[in-house]
């Protein structure tokens, strides 16, 4: 039927042309943008994936940002460490070349003074953004001596979101100058035992030289030990006091007659252990910072040497400490790099579009486009063949 109040075929092709045309607008939105999931209402759940994604992966710049302030941080502080590691061991050097008969001390004062002048420079200088970790008040405590590096931004299956941190202390063991006292690597004094000292045995009489290891006042004297070796008691443990002489315990006990400080007294050998003549323990009275060679005797120049080598063994564990930290914030660097790569690229297969399967799309809807326009224009003439029917 005919109708010119009521044209269905226009109508049908109006509504197709309608579609179409939507079509296009969404085809064109996706090519413009290249999203496939531009908005909410696209789709809700990949939207709300890709927002919280996106979120993350800022907060994940912003991780690797700070990684690089703080490798700039311990590589500073390394590169201090280093360097005044290498002015410790000249000071070693020094010290060892003192200990030559007959050369001038004074004038390897005067080096050794310019080298620590050297090194108060160096920890001076090794700050960055404001932190300096080779000299800090260790007076301070708490949150004035710990450093941090943030490494990571987690979230967890449930949701929750935390920083995570890399953390280094400064204390004694790796901080070099004290501001607040006297416990820093450099300005600290190493109490330093010497590896042997010789003492001198008197067996009934017969006074002989003999090597022990070092020890000190403590050690000298033990209650209850175990006799053993050539001159052990066959019945075993005894009460009293003892001393260690070439590895074997003996009976310790004042023997004013002799003029020797112990004995051991089996009622046919004594033994006397004469411990004055040469000191059980020698004591560096100086830190490498007050170092003046002008008051130190031969034996005591001999500890502040062993001294220094401690000082350096203290501040080579430390360099390791920030070596190892430094090669954890690269490996740190390049693993945010990748998971922020990674994360790019799986909200891409969300929401992004496929660009060939959108412009074949877009060329298909232009041929339907064109088409419903002319089937719109057949259904729109149909009004006017029904005029010719009263012509």
């Amino acid at each position: 039927m005919s109708s010119i109040l009521t044209n269905t075929n226009a109508m049908a092709a109006l509504s197709t042309l309608r579609s179409i045309s939507s079509g296009m607008e969404e085809t064109q939105a996706r090519i413009s943008s290249g999203l496939r999931v531009g908005s909410a209402s696209d789709n809700a759940a990949y939207w709300s994936i890709a927002t919280t994604m996106r979120s993350d992966n800022m907060a994940l710049s912003s991780v690797s940002d700070a990684l690089g302030l703080g490798a700039a941080k311990v590589d500073t502080a390394y590169a201090g460490m280093e360097s005044a590691i290498e002015v410790v061991k000249e000071i070693k050097a020094k010290l060892v070349a003192a200990t030559e008969d007959g050369v001038d001390k004074s004038k390897i004062q005067e080096e050794i003074t310019q080298l620590k002048d050297q090194l108060t420079a160096i920890s001076s200088a090794a700050s960055f953004s404001g932190e300096n970790w080779l000299q800090a008040d260790l007076t301070a405590g708490g949150a004035a001596l710990q450093k941090n590096v943030v490494a990571s931004f987690v979230r967890d299956d449930q949701g929750n979101v935390s920083v995570k941190k890399v953390n280094y202390t400064l204390d004694a063991t790796n901080v070099l100058f004290d501001t607040g006292g006297n416990t820093g690597i450099l300005d600290k004094t190493y109490n330093v035992s010497q590896a042997s000292t010789t003492l001198t045995v008197n067996m009934n009489g017969t006074e002989t030289e003999v090597t022990v290891g070092a020890y000190s006042v403590d050690d000298l004297i033990a209650d209850g030990a175990t006799f053993d070796g050539d001159y052990a008691n066959s019945t075993g443990a005894l009460a009293g006091d003892y001393v260690k002489v070439n590895g074997v315990w003996v009976a310790a006990v004042d023997v004013g007659t002799t003029g020797q400080e112990v004995v051991y007294d089996d009622t046919t050998t004594k033994w006397g252990v004469d411990t004055t003549a040469v000191p059980a323990t020698a004591v560096a009275t100086q830190s490498v910072a007050t170092l003046d060679l002008a008051s130190l005797t031969s034996a005591q120049l001999d500890v502040m040497i062993s001294a220094v080598d401690a000082a350096l063994s203290d501040m080579t564990s430390a360099a390791a400490d920030l070596g190892s930290i430094g090669m954890r914030i690269d490996m740190q660097e390049e693993f945010v790099k990748k998971l922020s790569e990674s994360i790019d690229a799986g909200i891409g297969r969300l929401v992004d579009a496929d660009m060939n399967e959108e412009s074949t799309r877009l060329k298909a809807l232009q041929t339907q486009q064109q088409l419903a326009i002319q089937a719109l224009s057949i259904a729109n003439s149909d009004s006017q063949n029904v005029l010719s029917l009263f012509r």
